[in-house]
């Protein structure tokens, strides 16, 4: 089910509204207004991206392409282009262009990391502000490292730091994200003004946030519906007839699920899918493709089109992030604030380094913060902390996210490893077992076999989660968190664990436990058959827990915390003084010797987790 709460009033028309959520061309994308003859009043160019995630040097394995010095000159090229000279033919004479982010602004990482070194201003807000943003989103990566790192990200922008928008987070009990609420920098909704006209910009982030970030005391509301119609009404109410919304509810389709409950909404402007909605002919980047639409089966246009709760037509668009691309959306308006219609300018453009759209570097972006964050992670790749004599698995699906692999082992075992060695000096029982949720491996990658470094261990444990011990967890409260890790399957979800100390057999056709924010198990599971531990102890027999003592876990301090909904509830934890990218590494250099063997971690995992159906 959507996490996003509908109205009441509106339930009636969802179903309509999503059969009217159509994936059309560019040209073909017009409301009503349009087909009478109505002439467009007002042109407006909304540029905009998402899911940047310090991504500051180029794109992954494809360095001709993306980097934010690159992005930053490109825009100020589309901006030049949507507002100088003659306007294009079906184009208003009066035309403006505004640039807006749908969030995850920065990433844990070794990019990310070099700002963490540096200190503020970090070179991801360094670049932002260079670019000159109207607003901000705010996703859920903001609060990987809590309240007061995106509060060391705001205030580094200095005095000209844009608003940061969302409708439903409630921050008054973080004292210095309540201080940036109180003067105006993080509000629900803002007005741009541009070229005379007045447009509002309303934010919204996933209720998913606690589950899948560390946002601590800052409230997540679920009424995402209900609480940006509020700010619509208001927006209207004082006269502003041009409204976009920037979400980051996690895809496009939470979007498309969205609009048809709102009223009065003019664009609307995804994030964290990394969708990359494209038309015919559109340049992309090597290697990237269109994103399928689950529910026809055939590649997402850009824009989606959808009816709102009206029958007003309403473009939803967003695009793959790393600063690989700029969505371009030129919307014609007509005089009272209709959209008449999306331009066939309307796109993704590829930020490329390469003929036949080549862009040079900004040159101030490139010296502040391309070149110093190259250095820094050069020095990460020259530091070589090992062989292996295996390729470890570290991709997605099939991978960590849906099966054992070598590499999820290796993580596991070095959290378990970490546990061990420091339990002592922090006065916690050593851990019997260990677990690493897959959505903490971030490499992606399938590592070749060969030299590992110290920047290997930092793109697969980029978040600045600490290794963890919760003690005496109930032999029944360890099978629901085992449940959990299988609850998604076959869906590539980040709960899908990678353990460590024991094994286990699971049922995919059997029932999956479901569980809420608050860790309280909804339906219990019945998908785990056994579980047994490396010293022979079962835990699980034909699906039914064997009596006994507990079990101390080995886990990083975010699942501990119940995100990924993993049910520790009311369990208390001990965090042993390292991050698990320090326990990877460590485990590698001192205890495997510099050396990940083909015996030890073999292809295709050693049998930890067997799925039986």
């Amino acid at each position: 089910m959507s996490p996003i709460t509908l109205r009441s009033r509106r339930r009636a028309v969802l179903g309509a509204a999503l059969a009217a959520a159509l994936v059309v061309p560019v040209g073909a994308a017009t409301s009503a207004a349009a087909q009478d003859g109505t002439k467009p009043a007002f042109t407006l160019t909304i540029l905009h991206n998402n899911d940047g995630e310090s991504r500051l040097t180029g794109a992954p394995g494809n360095p001709d392409f993306g980097g934010v010095a690159r992005f930053a000159t490109l825009v100020d090229d589309l901006r030049a282009e949507a507002t100088r000279g003659r306007p294009p033919a079906g184009q208003a004479g009066r035309r403006g262009v505004i640039l807006l982010s749908s969030g995850d602004n920065f990433l844990a990482g070794p990019e990310f990391q070099a700002s963490l070194e540096k200190g503020v201003p970090f070179y991801d807000s360094i670049a932002l502000s260079e670019i000159g943003y109207d607003a901000f989103a705010i996703g859920n990566h903001e609060f990987d490292f809590g309240p007061d790192v995106l509060a060391d990200f705001i205030e580094s922008f200095g005095r000209n730091v844009p608003p940061f928008v969302s409708a439903n987070l409630d921050v008054s009990d973080e004292p210095r994200l309540a201080a940036l609420a109180a003067d105006g920098t993080i509000v629900a909704s803002t007005v741009v003004r541009e070229r005379g006209e007045r447009i509002g910009v309303v934010g919204a982030t996933t209720p998913l946030l606690p589950a899948i970030s560390s946002p601590r005391n800052v409230k997540v509301l679920d009424d995402v519906a209900g609480l940006v119609q509020d700010q619509v009404d208001d927006l209207t109410g004082r006269g502003v007839d041009k409204i976009i919304l920037i979400s980051h509810l996690q895809n496009v389709n939470e979007d498309r699920a969205l609009v048809p409950m709102l009223s009065d909404i003019d664009v609307a402007i995804a994030g964290g899918g990394d969708e990359l909605l494209a038309n015919e002919g559109d340049l992309l980047v090597p290697g990237d493709a269109r994103a399928i639409d689950p529910a026809t089966g055939q590649p997402f246009s850009y824009p989606v089109a959808a009816t709102d709760a009206d029958g007003a037509f309403v473009p939803i668009v967003t695009t793959a992030g790393d600063y690989k691309y700029v969505g371009r959306l030129v919307v014609n308006f007509d005089k009272s604030g209709e959209v008449l219609g999306v331009d066939d300018l309307s796109g993704p453009v590829r930020v490329s380094g390469v003929a036949p759209d080549a862009v040079e570097p900004d040159a101030q972006i490139q010296q502040l913060v391309v070149d110093p964050v190259n250095a820094f992670i050069a020095n990460l790749a020259e530091t070589v902390i090992g062989q292996s004599e295996v390729a470890l698995e570290g991709r997605r699906d099939p991978g960590v996210r849906t099966e054992e692999t070598n590499l999820g082992n290796l993580v596991a075992d070095a959290l378990l490893d970490a546990g061990e060695d420091n339990a002592a000096a922090f006065g916690v029982v050593p851990p019997d077992v260990a677990i690493q949720n897959g959505g903490g491996i971030r490499n992606n990658t399938l590592i070749p076999a060969g030299p590992l470094t110290e920047l290997d261990t930092f793109s697969i444990a980029p978040f600045p989660n600490f290794v963890s011990v919760v003690p005496d967890v109930p032999r029944a409260q360890f099978k629901e968190i085992v449940e959990n890790l299988v609850s998604r399957i076959p869906l590539a979800d980040g709960r899908f664990g990678q353990i460590g100390g024991f094994s286990f057999t699971y049922d995919s056709t059997r029932t999956a436990q479901v569980v809420n924010d608050a860790g309280t198990v909804l339906t219990p599971g019945d998908r785990v058959r056994s579980l047994v531990l490396d010293d022979g102890t079962v835990i699980v027999a034909d699906g039914a827990v064997v009596a006994g003592p507990g079990v101390a876990i080995a886990t990083n301090d975010f699942s501990a915390r119940g995100g990924d909904q993993y049910p520790f509830r009311g369990l208390p934890f001990t965090t042993v003084g390292l991050s698990y990218q320090q326990a990877l590494s460590d485990y590698i250099v001192e205890d495997l010797a510099g050396l990940v063997s083909a015996a030890d971690y073999p292809e295709g995992g050693e049998g930890r987790i067997v799925r039986l159906g």
